[in-house]
């Protein structure tokens, strides 16, 4: 038990260290490649989201199906209060554009609603799968696609102008948030390298933590949906706050809802299409039904108020200190 302590304290630090030098590499390449500023900071939330889906998929491989699920959901309740709550308490207010609480609101909320269906057994993982992975490519699609491609797209000129300006808003507000420096070859070797660790690092902590929880009867959603999941998440909650103290609303906006939308396809749809899901529980279905119900909102006090100030902040951290002690007296 004492070498299981280490190794998850060695695989957590490596893995935190390491997850930020492979989205500081993942950003050069994209920055290299010349992508659109909304579709690098997808780009950099698959990168940093890295330890949760690797976590996931080391416990789904070993039948420990309601860790892998829970490290995913968990995760993404948790971005909610790290990444938008504390950055609001910590920057004193996050200002956003309404438009853009809705364009990536209505994703972001498909998305969890999804999860929560095939969480709970209401939807089979394949038909998840493919309505998620459609919203999410859907929404790739029109932050890259060029104007004028878009124009020739049979919609109503209202929503058209609506979209284009939605995205526009979107694009400015992330360029403003900071311009990575262009990409070099090595950048490609280091963030391969990077990649690597990460995912070992990842996979000895999960096994790690695994071991240690059954050692002292500690339940698996637990382990996931509460240690493994908050330990996870730290890179996207450090790098959210960092943006809030900025001013850079709409930054952390993006990298808390695209790091959600990318774990819940990558990271638990579409290993679970091969390895199998969960099967429905009390603590999945409320561990599940938490990360709509705060999706929701979050979304709804930034649409509201056109910010999260510190007392909505506070507001989204009690609401996941509400969960914690739910799915603790649950188990």
């Amino acid at each position: 038990m004492a070498l299981a302590f280490i190794a998850f304290v060695a695989g957590a630090l490596v893995s935190l260290a390491t997850s930020w030098l492979l989205v500081t590499r993942i950003e050069r390449i994209g920055e290299r490649l010349a992508l659109s500023e909304a579709l690098l900071g997808l780009l950099a939330a698959l990168a940093a989201d890295a330890p949760e889906a690797t976590s996931s998929i080391s416990a789904l491989s070993q039948h420990q199906r309601a860790i892998g699920s829970g490290v995913i959901i968990g995760s993404n309740v948790f971005n909610l209060a790290a990444l938008l709550g504390i950055g609001a308490i910590v920057a004193g207010t996050i200002a956003l554009h309404r438009k853009v609480v809705v364009l990536g609101g209505v994703v972001a909320l498909w998305i969890a609603v999804c999860c929560a269906a095939t969480a709970t057994g209401v939807l089979p993982i394949i038909a998840g799968l493919i309505l998620a992975s459609a919203m999410l490519s859907a929404y790739v699609i029109v932050l890259g696609i060029r104007r004028d491609v878009l124009a020739r797209i049979p919609l109503p000129r209202i929503f058209f102008s609506w979209l284009s300006s939605a995205v526009d808003e979107e694009e400015l507000e992330l360029k403003e948030a900071g311009h990575p420096a262009r990409g070099r070859p090595i950048d490609s070797a280091v963030a391969g390298m990077a990649l690597i660790i990460v995912v070992l690092s990842s996979v000895a902590m999960e096994r790690s933590a695994s071991s240690l929880g059954h050692h002292f009867h500690i339940a698996d959603a637990v382990i996931g949906g509460l240690v493994l999941a908050a330990v996870t998440s730290l890179p996207n909650a450090v790098a959210a706050v960092h943006l809030a103290r900025r001013g850079r609303g709409v930054a952390s906006l993006s990298t808390a809802l695209s790091s959600n939308n990318v774990n819940v396809v990558v990271g638990l749809f579409l290993p679970s299409a091969f390895l199998g899901v969960a099967a429905p529980s009390l603590v999945g279905n409320l561990t599940a039904f938490w990360y709509v119900a705060m999706t929701a909102l979050v979304l709804g006090l930034a649409y509201v108020k056109g910010r999260i100030d510190r007392r909505s902040g506070w507001l989204i951290v009690i609401s996941y200190l509400v969960f914690v002690v739910c799915i603790v007296v649950a188990v």
